[in-house]
């Protein structure tokens, strides 16, 4: 009789595991910070170069004590890598001065958020990413 039970709780088991499985993928919010987020590319060069540098920008300007600095900078790192990957490969557009000066300003802030994330940005390269963000959003307005 134990052996029975034993046998009965067993296939019961075996059973519902996979129900309890499927009704977790369902259910469980696994992508919702993903659909949470803001779209980052439209697919017009001018326009996300303008929005990107100007994002930018703004994350730059924010203090060393802001308590909105580490979403920023996040937020910065995600902006940055889908810019990146949406032109990289587009021959008509990654030749061009304004993609070239991007991915300069770009990969230098990624590099310096990933690679001293708990240091805030130096003065100097503050200085340089606006220099070369702004040249990038004149150059591309003449390119188009």
């Amino acid at each position: 009789m134990a052996w029975d039970f034993h046998h009965l709780i067993k296939k019961t088991i075996k059973a519902s595991l996979p129900l309890f499985l499927g009704l977790l993928l369902i259910f469980h919010p696994f992508g919702q910070s993903l659909a949470a987020a803001k779209p980052f590319m439209s697919g017009d060069f001018a326009k996300d170069t303008v929005s990107v540098a100007q994002s930018l920008k703004e994350t730059i300007a924010l203090s060393d004590d802001d308590g909105q600095l580490s979403e920023s900078k996040d937020e910065a790192l995600a902006l940055i890598t889908a810019y990146i990957s949406r032109y990289r490969n587009r021959p008509q557009v990654n030749g061009t001065s304004s993609f070239t000066t991007m991915q300069t300003a770009l990969n230098a802030m990624a590099g310096h958020y990933k690679t001293f994330s708990n240091r805030p940005l130096p003065e100097n390269l503050k200085e340089r990413l606006n220099k070369e963000l702004t040249r990038a959003e004149k150059v591309v307005a003449k390119e188009i």
